[in-house]
This record gives structure tokens, C-alpha cells and sequence, in this order.
């Protein structure tokens, strides 16, 4: 049987819940091109099902900020999703920030070897600082998930080269998660 794994894709085309913006770039174009083609390698393995919270570049979810995150967790826990991951692109006021990172629940949380994983992956293969996992309970889409579910902030938006790289190069970071799942699986 499948493993089901829900990738959203953190945040709207627009507002409500538009993400950040830096290096001439949005945030929600670069997570809408990386899970699609982390999807696409996913659909491609036989032993992942995948389902994509923004399967259409135009889809919005929600028309609150709320309603944006209530509908992508709804989504995952509807489907019946084995595991949630959640990317993103981090931001700074230091150009110069760097690396990747996931969020988790609580660092007790099932989600950590997968969120270490994927993590691991992306900077194994993009070369980005694997700035590690962290517990940030208050994060919705961790805290409303019935499955075990990370927030991965895959570089910084705000950082040229970090962003140039997701802009320009999205199937390096979409083989990294792929690879971190699989090796989180034992694959």
C-alpha cells in the first residue's frame, strides 16, 4: 500500500495568505514549482501516493489568512495523509542568512527523523547550510495535522544566491526532499 504524503505548497498566489517577497522573487512561485515537481517524483514511485495543496498555480485557498492554513490541514486530514510537508522559503533582514530548516510540533514528534531527512537532503544537494530542526508548536499547520507533519524553509528568499538557486534550479531542492523522504523511509 502507498505511503500518502501531502506536500503544501505554503502559500496563495495572492493574498490572502500571499507569502514573503525578496531578490526579485515570491515566495509562493518558488513553493508552487518545487512541490510540483516533488510531486512529480513522488508519483513516479511506486510507493508514494501524493496530493498537492495548490494543484494549479491560481488555486487560493481560503479568504482569510486563517481560512488558508484551516483549508490545506482539512485537505491533508480528509485524505487520510500518512505524512504533511510543508514548504517555504525563509526570510531575513540579514542578507546574508543561509541554510535550510524544518519546524516540527515538538521535537518528541514523529515528524523529526523526517523533517532531519529532508533537511539533509536539500542541503546535500543544493549545498545550502543544514541549519537543522526546531520545535515551533504554535505553527498551525503542525499543530491541526493528524498525521505527523515539518515546515520545511528550504533557503532564504531574501539572500540572492539562496533565492536564485529555488528560482532557478527548483528540481535540485525537489530531488533533495525526495531523496530525504526516501531515506527517511529506508528507501
Amino acid at each position: 500500500m502507498a505511503i500518502k504524503i501531502y506536500i503544501d505548497q505554503g502559500h496563495n498566489p495572492q493574498n490572502p495568505n500571499a507569502g514573503a517577497e525578496g531578490s526579485g522573487f515570491r515566495e509562493q512561485d518558488l513553493t508552487y514549482e518545487i512541490g510540483q515537481q516533488t510531486a512529480a517524483l513522488l508519483e513516479a514511485d511506486p510507493n508514494f501516493e501524493v496530493r498537492l495543496s495548490r494543484p494549479t498555480p491560481e488555486t487560493v485557498l481560503g479568504t482569510t489568512n486563517a481560512e488558508s492554513l484551516a483549508a490545506r490541514v482539512r485537505d491533508a486530514n480528509t485524505w487520510g495523509a500518512n505524512y504533511f510537508i510543508s514548504l517555504h522559503a525563509n526570510a531575513s533582514t540579514i542578507p546574508t542568512a543561509t541554510g535550510t530548516e524544518g519546524y516540527v510540533y515538538s521535537l518528541g514528534s514523529p515528524a523529526v527523523p523526517l523533517a532531519e531527512s529532508i533537511v539533509q537532503g536539500i542541503s546535500e544537494t543544493t549545498g545550502i547550510p543544514d541549519r537543522g530542526v526546531f520545535a515551533r508548536p504554535s505553527l498551525y499547520v503542525l499543530r491541526r495535522t493528524a498525521m505527523p507533519a515539518t515546515l520545511i524553509e528550504m533557503g532564504f528568499i531574501t539572500t540572492q544566491s539562496e533565492a536564485e538557486l529555488m528560482a532557478y534550479s527548483p528540481q535540485l531542492f525537489a530531488q533533495g526532499i525526495y531523496q530525504g523522504i526516501r531515506r527517511f523511509f529506508g528507501l
